[in-house]
């Protein structure tokens, strides 16, 4: 126990990594907001990431196992909060996402509940591990666990964070082992699910359905829903091989790049330090990514094999669909690129679910 509470077998290198694009993010942050209604947003964020860290290291301290224990109780917990979004939520914008405390803080469960969704999905294909295949029961089972808590945030309504969700079951599914033929039928069912809900009129709300179409044509509504997307690429494109500089991207610093130390940081990133640094910040996720999954290759049990690989496909998931939505490739959704982007939420939930996987790995240690 000793090596173990002495982080000697704490991942330093993957620390290193994910603390050299918190700092990316934090000079960013700077960069884009400097002559915007949003400077000062860099102080927080350093603020959110002085809490995050010291919370990844007492995390990691905490055997996983005793995580998977209580995942029932954390899960009921999760229903409850975002039940009481719905009822007692502050609504900003159309959408109730916050839970509104004394002294200006806000909560947003739906954050939290990732980590949770993540622990709880471990917990439940562990339990399925002596089965050669994941039957129907099972697989229904899984979208149940999953599928309530993402009913509920779409109620909120937030598509973005409703979609996050969905990482976490497919890793469970593929790693759980879920055949080749339940999976083909699952994706046609889903195909079908996503022309009914389309075409219904009554799950996607008008602004929604704009949001998932415009990236297709921007040019279609330069003024509306179009609009982040042509003002995205156009930065992305300005930027050029090498960028026109910190604190000088005519888009960011004109206010006409949307939110740039959010949803659209990586359109900011773009301008000012262009194709390189764009493709050195690609390669540091790449990394990160890398150590992750090595993490999960040499996890200790399977348990441990599905926290930190759910970890994974979210991080991937998210700057996958983030970054593409920057390109024009996507749809709008709302989702902040981890690590990156400004958020105290988001922040906090991707250092202690770094926290989870260290002490997955440093558990390998242990005897």
């Amino acid at each position: 126990m000793t090596r173990f509470s002495a982080y000697r077998d704490f991942d330093w290198t993957l620390f290193g990594f994910v603390m050299l694009m918190s700092l990316i993010s934090v000079m960013e942050i700077y960069s884009a907001t400097l002559h915007t209604k949003f400077h000062g947003f860099h102080t927080k964020q350093m603020m959110f990431l002085g809490i995050a860290v010291p919370l990844m290291f007492i995390v990691s301290l905490i055997d996983y196992h005793r995580l998977l224990e209580i995942a029932h109780w954390a899960y009921g917990i999760s229903i409850a909060s975002l039940l009481a979004v719905l009822v007692v939520g502050k609504k900003v914008l159309g959408a109730r996402r916050w839970i509104a405390f004394p002294g200006g803080i806000h909560f947003q469960p739906s954050e939290w509940v990732k980590l949770v969704l993540i622990v709880a999905a471990a917990r439940y294909f562990w339990g399925l591990s002596g089965k050669e295949e994941l039957d129907w029961k099972d697989v229904g089972k899984a979208f149940a666990l999953i599928g309530i808590p993402m009913l509920l945030v779409l109620k909120q309504p937030d598509l973005g964070t409703t979609m996050t969700y969905s990482p976490i079951l497919i890793a469970g599914l593929f790693f759980g082992g879920i055949s080749w033929k339940k999976a083909a039928i699952l994706v046609v069912t889903f195909v079908v699910m996503v022309v009914g809900i389309w075409t219904s009129g009554k799950v996607l709300k008008p602004y929604q359905k704009a949001r998932l179409t415009s990236f297709q044509h921007p040019e279609n509504d330069p003024k509306g829903s179009g609009y982040q997307v042509r003002q995205s690429l156009i930065a992305v494109g300005s930027g050029g091989i090498w960028g026109k500089g910190a604190t000088k991207g005519t888009q960011t610093q004109g206010d006409f790049l949307p939110i740039p130390y959010t949803d659209f940081i990586f359109a900011a990133l773009c301008e000012e330090h262009g194709f390189v640094g764009a493709a050195l910040v690609l390669i540091l996720y790449f990394l990160i990514l890398i150590r992750l999954v090595q993490n999960a290759q040499t996890a200790k049990d399977p348990p441990g094999t599905l926290l930190v690989m759910g970890v994974a496909a979210v991080m991937i998931f998210q700057i996958a669909i983030n970054i593409g939505m920057v390109l024009g490739m996507m749809p709008v959704t709302g989702i902040p690129l981890p690590l990156l982007s400004y958020g105290g939420s988001s922040i906090i939930f991707t250092f202690l679910a770094l926290g989870i996987v260290m002490n997955v790995r440093m558990t390998r240690f242990v005897n």
